[in-house]
């Protein structure tokens, strides 16, 4: 099972650099191999959980500190890498673009290096994998974007944090004597406060350009609207939650302290990107950019539970990062099939989908009912979770002011429903051809994984128990234990 670790990693970017000795015009053959290497990569993940706790770790250097090419199986790693798995696969069958054989290969290439990133033990391995997962984006963004300016903003939001991400990293390791210290059983010796607080600077700054956090969020929504659907599907969903996994699993294992110094600050913030983006998207006409600046507003959520220290809003944390991931994916790819047919995404111009296209609109609405919170849903259990952990943690205000955003979601997506599927028929837009059975395929498995976590969020207890015990250092709040689904949480 050791080796087989390795693999999740490898495999993805092994075979994307073979992908481009494919031929170059046959996009069938292409398509084939993506799908194929996707769903082998979600095999190799799904059986890991038959060995979790494994690692694998391979010395790297020894000098000015001990570094190693170290990975391991965790709960809430696995779970991460299991999303990030099947969204892959949504993508590849998904995927309608030009020069495939090139376009899935970057793809493989991007899976590769977020597998690198969840089972990552070393924060200098860590910090690599969170730079060079930056490099398939960006050709992408280049190659098949809607321009490069997105593609460049991208790059320098995300490439300065990083570097600001390893520097911090490498101040670590010296500091400590190592950076192999992701999930181990005990703690570093304490640096000096001034050392944690700059190091923990380092540290949070990328985490907050990468998920984003308000106000450090102005390259994500030109990159969400230029993405194609697949790229979109696959950033917003998965790559926009290294930021919310490197908090949970590094932030309160290795830094408790500074955690609670700034959770004030980073709750306010969180707070703010809520409301800021709950009601930018109320007033977008671009059904993309409605969907980036939604996306800002549940990430602000998912910090406030971060920061709230509680353990119901922990497991609430991952309840919702995951409904998020899968109702994102599932509504980029949707909206992207509506701009195929239809030749625009502005909402104005839409009308009458569920009488022409009943199964196209039946999955624009499964998708944003789970986006508003509808009950039985992934995003309304995380959301009830997260806000009764915020409440009971001592801070009712913050949790009775992000209801406001919460409720300003069914505004937004109610408006684009009701236009888009119940409006009347624009005349000059052509009838098109309803879902093809691959098009299903790509997105029932996102919204059969809304229901899972909707009815059964007890199956995020486990990795909330990895984050619980990584998290010692830090006081937790009320309740002493959760159970969810007969799962128990202590």
């Amino acid at each position: 099972m050791q080796s087989l670790l390795l693999w999740v990693v490898l495999l993805p970017i092994v075979l994307g650099f073979i992908g481009y000795a494919l031929p170059k015009a046959n996009d069938a053959a292409a398509r084939a191999f993506a799908v194929i290497v996707s769903l082998v990569e979600l095999l190799l993940v799904a059986l890991q959980y038959g060995a979790v706790g494994s690692q694998v770790s391979l010395p790297w250097f020894s000098a000015p500190w001990i570094a190693n090419f170290h990975f391991g199986a965790s709960q809430i790693a696995l779970l991460f890498c299991l999303t990030l798995a099947v969204i892959t696969v949504a993508a590849t069958v998904a995927a309608h673009v030009p020069r495939q054989r090139d376009f899935f290969a970057q793809l493989l290439l991007l899976e590769g290096t977020m597998m690198g990133l969840f089972l990552s033990r070393d924060l200098l391995v860590f910090a690599l994998f969170w730079d060079a997962m930056l490099i398939p984006v960006f050709i992408m963004l280049v190659n098949w974007g809607e321009g490069t300016a997105a593609a460049w903003r991208f790059l320098i939001y995300n490439g300065a944090t990083g570097l600001g991400l390893l520097l911090a990293t490498a101040a670590y390791g010296i500091l400590a004597g190592s950076t192999d210290v992701i999930g181990a059983a005990h703690v570093p010796a304490a640096f000096s406060a001034q050392a944690a607080w700059w190091i923990f600077a380092g540290f949070a700054l990328a985490y907050a350009v990468k998920t984003p956090l308000f106000p450090f969020h102005t390259w994500m929504p030109e990159t969400y609207v230029s993405s194609p659907p697949p790229l979109a599907a696959v950033i917003s969903s998965v790559q926009s939650k290294s930021g919310i996994f490197a908090l949970l699993v590094i932030g309160l294992s290795l830094f408790p302290q500074q955690m609670r110094l700034w959770a004030p600050l980073i709750s306010v913030l969180g707070l703010a990107g809520m409301l800021y983006g709950a009601f930018v998207a109320m007033w977008h006409n671009d059904a993309k950019r409605v969907l980036a600046y939604s996306s800002l507003s549940h990430l602000g959520l998912i910090f406030l539970g971060i920061f709230s220290f509680n353990r119901l809003a922990i497991v609430g944390v991952i309840v919702y990062a995951l409904g998020h991931a899968f109702f994102n994916a599932m509504m980029f790819l949707v909206v992207g099939y509506v701009e195929r047919r239809e030749g625009t995404r502005a909402i104005d111009r839409l009308g009458g989908l569920g009488i022409r296209n009943p199964k196209l609109a039946g999955a624009l609405m499964i998708g944003s009912m789970a986006l508003l919170g509808l009950p039985g849903l992934a995003g309304f259990a995380g959301e009830l979770l997260v806000l009764t952990g915020v409440w009971s943690s001592g801070e009712p205000w913050l949790a009775a002011i992000a209801l406001v955003p919460i409720v300003v979601a069914s505004v937004y997506m109610l408006r684009v429903l009701l236009k888009v599927i119940w409006g009347p028929e624009v005349p000059d837009l052509p009838v098109r051809a309803d879902l093809s059975w691959w098009e299903i395929v790509a997105v029932a498995p996102l919204a059969a994984a809304l229901l899972l976590f909707g009815l059964v969020p007890g199956l995020a207890v486990p990795a909330a128990r990895d984050v619980s015990t990584a998290a010692a250092g830090v006081a937790m709040t009320a309740p002493s234990h959760v159970t969810l689904s007969g799962a128990t949480l202590r």
